[in-house]
C-alpha cells in the first residue's frame, strides 16, 4: 500500500491548549473514538467536502476529503512533480507564491527536504510524532490562506504551459485540470481554516 494522507484542521483552543507532546494523541484519540461517526463503515463516502464528527468533539475538528483521491497521498506527490515540471514556464510572481504554497503543504521542493511541520506545533519525538506528514499553526494558515486567494485567481495561465511541459497520458494528476481541483481543494481547506482560526494537520496512519 502507498502512503495516505487524512487532512484535518482542529480548533485551537481546544488543540493547543495541551502541551506539544499531547497533541497528537489528543487528535487522534477524537478522530478514532467509535462516537465520531467517522469509521461508519455504511456511511456514505464523502468526496470534495467537509466529514464533521459526531459525539462531544463535534466542534474541535473537521476532516477534508480530497476528490478523486480516495485518500492516497500520490495525487498530492504527483501535483508536486508537476509543479517541478512546469514552474520554470510560469511567470516569476506565479512562480513565486505557488512555489510558497506548496512548499508549505506537500511539495518537497527541488532538493526534496521542504519542512512541512511549523516548530513547536507537536513535540520533537519522531516517536511521537511518527505518520505527522504537515502540521501549520493558525498563523502559518492564515498567511497561506492570503498566498492562495493570490494565486486562485493567476492559474488560468498556467494552463498553456502544464499542457505543454507537465501533462501525462494516465496516471495521477494527468492534466491541468485535475492539477487546479486538487489546489482548489487545498485553498478550501486553507479558506475554511483560516475563517475559524484553526491549525491543520495531514497524518499518514
Amino acid at each position: 500500500m502507498g502512503l495516505d494522507i487524512t487532512v484535518i484542521i482542529a480548533d485551537w483552543s481546544w488543540l493547543g491548549e495541551v502541551p506539544p507532546g499531547e497533541r497528537l494523541s489528543r487528535l487522534r484519540d477524537a478522530w478514532y473514538a467509535d462516537e465520531s461517526g467517522l469509521w461508519d463503515h455504511d456511511a456514505p463516502v464523502v468526496e470534495g467536502d467537509w466529514e464533521r464528527p459526531r459525539g462531544p468533539s463535534n466542534s474541535s475538528f473537521a476532516v477534508y476529503e480530497f476528490q478523486g483521491t480516495l485518500g492516497s497521498f500520490k495525487a498530492h506527490f504527483w501535483a508536486g512533480e508537476r509543479w517541478e515540471a512546469v514552474r520554470d514556464h510560469a511567470d516569476p510572481l506565479v512562480r513565486a507564491r505557488l512555489d510558497t504554497l506548496l512548499l508549505a503543504l506537500i511539495w518537497g521542493g527541488l532538493d526534496g527536504d521542504a519542512e512541512h511541520v511549523d516548530q513547536g506545533f507537536f513535540c520533537d519525538d519522531a516517536a511521537v510524532t511518527h505518520g505527522v506528514l504537515l502540521a501549520r499553526s493558525p498563523d502559518s494558515v492564515r498567511e497561506l490562506s492570503a498566498t492562495w486567494e493570490e494565486v486562485r485567481t493567476w492559474l488560468d495561465g498556467l494552463r498553456g504551459a502544464f499542457d505543454e511541459h507537465a501533462a501525462v497520458p494516465g496516471g495521477w494528476v494527468r492534466d491541468f485540470d485535475e492539477f487546479t481541483d486538487l489546489l482548489d481543494g487545498w485553498g478550501r481547506v486553507l479558506s475554511e481554516a483560516a475563517r475559524r482560526g484553526w491549525g491543520l494537520v495531514g497524518l499518514s496512519e
